[in-house]
């Protein structure tokens, strides 16, 4: 691993760490966990300090070879080869786990059926939503109108289908 010449290791890993928070969350597919990208983007970042020059700022060269790095992984995992109107995306929605939903205080429904309601929010929710979903259960930042569009949504699906109080 090269250390800039004008950087601490500690600064260092602050710096990756800053980048590797910022743009790996952008990047949850195919039920990768935020965790698993964030730790093998930390990976990346720290292999690219090779090829650092270190005129330039380290935190912008990292964000650059991060976000190519894995724009080329989505590209050649998940895209089929053909025309542009013949690619079409293979991504797999992450599924849903038992702890993963989100709650509210007018639904209504007993522990046994938690497994039942995720697996409904899961086969239900719009695929526009899922990402920033995603990010909502792992914590990570969704600006408070979207966020309340997605909650929104899914109490709509949990009223549809049976689960929140004053269901006609």
């Amino acid at each position: 691993m090269k250390i800039p010449s004008n950087m601490t290791e500690s600064q260092l890993m602050k710096s990756i760490e800053t980048v590797v928070n910022r743009i790996a969350p952008k990047y949850t597919f195919n039920g990768y966990d935020v965790d698993d990208i964030k730790q093998e983007s930390f990976l990346i970042c720290l292999d690219a300090l090779d090829r650092y020059d270190e005129n330039r700022p380290l935190e912008n060269f990292l964000s650059v070879h991060l976000s190519n790095r894995l724009k080329n992984f989505v590209r050649d995992n998940f895209y089929v080869s053909g025309t542009d109107e013949e690619k079409k995306k293979l991504l797999n929605p992450k599924s849903i786990g038992t702890e993963d939903i989100i709650l509210d205080h007018s639904i209504n429904f007993d522990p046994i059926e938690l497994d039942e309601v995720n697996k409904i929010v899961d086969k239900i929710l719009p695929s526009h939503f899922r990402s920033d979903y995603l990010k909502i259960l792992n914590n990570i930042y969704v600006s408070k109108n979207r966020r309340n569009e997605i909650t929104e949504a899914v109490l709509n699906i949990l009223r549809e289908n049976g689960y929140a109080q004053g269901k006609d």
